[in-house]
């Protein structure tokens, strides 16, 4: 099964923290946090339409002005999701140049910021000179008792988030695939079908949840000519589709290990493929870390097992380890592999 989402730390794990998320075959790309990203091609950052922010600390947040630099001038909308004052921080950010020039410029900036009962949006278009505009807040609805509430819902995947404590609001974020659509390239072959771009607008009707009966019109390549057919989703769906379960992705830095914390964590992480967790110490500086309301690396490991994922990613090391980093990974590893829960 090839997956759906290609993920990768923006950079190496002492560097600032950052998760980019592929979508393949969409063009399409999801950024976790706004640390330096100068590590990302312009082609890759403006992609990434949807950027989920941790937390407004320095490390996780510089990151956006070389996004706003990159998306300038291009016909796009960047959304921004994240915890309380995102907006006035955006706004600050953007009141920190002068924009008398980009009234011709086609940029919107929307963000939606995510409160313990409702998310207040807002705009910023470069036609105004990112002047803000509020718009009208929304009822959030929390998942008890966890807490976990939805930011995004695509019709292919969701992206929930929740609130924990590093003495401010950090969300910690997991995106979630509906479900896993999968083709049979032999049964295709056999059936004088070819492969390719049509098979997208497949699985888009069935993410949408469009009837069996629907008939839709595909334009097929051939090798020596173009073609246009006409389909009934359900019968394609039973010749040549296996479903499967989605792919889930979590992502958590910046918090403190404590009782209320390890239940959002592991509620948010539950049997995900793929769990990307800060491990800034490790267990010999647990002490340290309570006080910075950060993680070790042996917590990030405990937490990854009680949470039954598939692998874990530990990353955002603190400097103090430089060169230590083999021995970060390894106590996480132990404590993920070898605790029984």
């Amino acid at each position: 099964m090839n997956p759906s989402f290609s993920t990768y730390l923006v950079n190496e794990p002492f560097d600032d923290p950052g998760l980019y998320v592929e979508i393949r075959w969409a063009r399409r790309a999801l950024l976790f946090d706004l640390g330096d990203n100068t590590a990302l091609s312009p082609t890759r950052l403006l992609r990434a339409t949807e950027i989920f922010v941790s937390h407004m600390h320095m490390d996780h947040f510089i990151g956006f002005d070389r996004v706003l630099r990159t998306a300038l001038g291009r016909g796009k909308t960047l959304t921004l999701h994240g915890p309380p004052g995102l907006i006035d921080n955006v706004a600050g950010k953007l009141r920190g140049y002068t924009w008398n020039l980009v009234d011709g410029y086609p940029l919107t900036i929307e963000v939606r910021e995510f409160h313990e009962r409702e998310m207040r949006p807002a705009r910023f278009q470069a036609t105004d000179g990112f002047q803000p505009h509020e718009l009208p807040a929304r009822p959030l609805a929390l998942a008890p008792p966890s807490g976990l509430f939805p930011v995004l819902d695509d019709p292919m995947f969701t992206v929930q988030a929740v609130a924990l404590n590093h003495r401010v609001p950090s969300f910690g974020y997991a995106l979630q695939e509906h479900f896993h659509v999968n083709f049979n390239k032999e049964k295709l072959h056999a059936a004088g079908l070819p492969v390719g771009s049509w098979l997208k607008d497949v699985k888009q009707h069935l993410w949408e949840g469009k009837p069996d009966d629907f008939k839709f019109t595909a334009t097929l390549y051939f090798e020596h000519h173009r073609q246009e057919l006409e389909f009934v989703l359900g019968e394609v769906r039973e010749r040549f589709v296996t479903i499967t379960r989605g792919q889930k992705i979590a992502y958590v830095v910046d918090v403190r290990y404590d009782a209320e914390n390890e239940a959002k964590i592991v509620e948010l992480a539950q049997g995900a493929d793929v769990f990307y967790c800060e491990a800034p110490y490790m267990d010999r500086d647990a002490g340290k870390a309570q006080e910075r309301y950060h993680l070790t690396a042996r917590q990030a490991g405990l937490l990854a097992k009680k949470a039954g994922v598939r692998a874990l990613v530990v990353f955002h090391f603190s400097p103090r380890y430089t060169g230590l980093g083999e021995e970060i990974r390894k106590e996480a590893r132990e404590a993920f592999e070898n605790t029984i829960v």
